[in-house]
């Protein structure tokens, strides 16, 4: 192959890319492919890692068995990914111990179901044996009474322990090379650093590169004092 030379007449980054194209045919590498988005494939994504506090996701027919006819769920924070929000609503949980957790905030909108996530901790000063479930998978799992300010109910399940998982869009789960329902690894860097396994991918259009982790998992290691927090399959 016969050397370039620059013309006089072409620009800096018309060289450049004259360049970058002679050391790809001569090294063998293929040209990177784009996105559907536009960017190159080979684009780190932005990482965000929060931790997920325990809460409550409720039916608007309970929410206003709790909090009287026509409530409505207002917002008292936006959450990272769009449309979700934590509310100012609170309530009371009750176990089968009578032991309790006050303040327990509500995540909105409303669900089909209503479902309460908690950590291995909470369940322990509950008294309650918490299965490790993804959400919305709460068939055979404990219960609890709720209390709201204008009434109560008995959830017969739904409390559970949320397995960490991994938010992506169709784009993101394209640079990482996995499916819906993978298991991923995070690996965080500091002072209490290791690497988390089995984060299960949840892939939809329409999120945003997020893992959760509870308060628990994010205490054991120092999730905000880490340095670095990496993605990996």
């Amino acid at each position: 192959m016969s050397l370039i030379t620059q013309d006089r007449g072409m620009d800096r980054a018309a060289v450049e890319q004259v360049v970058r194209e002679v050391v790809r045919q001569r090294l063998g590498r293929p040209r990177p492919a784009a996105s559907p988005s536009g960017a190159p494939a080979g684009a780190r994504p932005e990482l965000r890692v929060n931790i997920s506090a325990r809460h409550m996701h409720i039916t608007q027919h309970d929410l206003e068995t709790l909090f009287g006819p026509g409530a409505k769920l207002t917002v008292f924070r936006p959450l990272y990914q769009d449309g979700y929000f934590a509310s100012e609503q609170m309530v009371t949980i009750i176990g089968p111990r009578h032991r309790t957790i006050t303040n327990l905030r509500i995540l909105g909108p409303c669900r089909p179901e209503n479902q309460i996530e908690l950590a291995f901790t909470d369940g322990v000063a509950m008294g309650i044996d918490l299965p490790v479930r993804m959400s919305g998978n709460i068939k055979d799992t404990p219960g609890c009474i709720v209390l709201g300010p204008k009434g109560y109910i008995e959830m017969k399940e739904g409390v559970i322990r949320a397995m960490r998982h991994v938010h992506l869009n169709p784009d993101e789960a394209a640079y990482y090379n996995v499916g819906d329902g993978d298991l991923m690894k995070l690996h965080v860097e500091g002072d209490c650093g290791m690497t988390i396994e089995g984060v299960i991918a949840r892939i939809a259009k329409g999120l945003k590169l997020e893992v959760h982790l509870d308060t628990d998992e994010g205490n054991a290691c120092n999730l905000t004092g880490a340095k670095r927090v990496e993605l990996i399959k």
